[in-house]
Formats: C-alpha cells, sequence, structure tokens
C-alpha cells in the first residue's frame, strides 16, 4: 500500500491530488516556498521528499511513522502527511 503510493509519485498529478488531500495551507505554503527556492516544481519536491525520506529515514523514525499509520483512518495519507512535514523546510515532523 505505502509502496504503490510512494511509486505513483513519479506522476506530477498524484503528487498534487496527494498533496491537496491534506487540505492545509501552511504545509501546501512550505511546498511552494520549497518549489520556488529550488526552481523545481512542486509535484517534484513532493516526490523527492518521500523518496529521500525513504532511503535515510533511522529505525526510529519508521516506528514512529509505523505506529501513525496504525492510528489513521488513512495510513497512506498520514503517512505521506507525515513524511512532508519532516521533509518541508520550516518544520522538524515525525
Amino acid at each position: 500500500m505505502l509502496g504503490n503510493l510512494i511509486a505513483s509519485l513519479d506522476d506530477p498529478k498524484v503528487a498534487m491530488a496527494l498533496f491537496a488531500a491534506f487540505d492545509e495551507p501552511v504545509l501546501l505554503a512550505r511546498l511552494a516556498a520549497a518549489a520556488d527556492a529550488s526552481g523545481r516544481l512542486p509535484s517534484e519536491i513532493v516526490g523527492a521528499a518521500v523518496r529521500n525520506f525513504v532511503d535515510t529515514a533511522s529505525e526510529d523514525h519508521w516506528t514512529q511513522l509505523i505506529g501513525l499509520m496504525n492510528r489513521a483512518k488513512d495510513p497512506g495519507l498520514a503517512a505521506m502527511r507525515a513524511i512532508l512535514e519532516k521533509s518541508l523546510p520550516g518544520t522538524k515532523g515525525i
């Protein structure tokens, strides 16, 4: 489930639809700022941030993420939100 969601982030429409599902203006503003600063599309920032987390997260971060997913109504969405909150500039996250 989470793996399929991560793999689908290569599609810019999927990445932005996922982000829109959060309905969090502050997180959207942080994404826009990161995109502006890097000169990349917001969908590229989303995909890169999630893949970077997957590649570099500590065991503690994964444990926290799994716990968060277990308590969520939509585990995939909860995981993506937590990853992006941690990964985008201006946050401490998970």
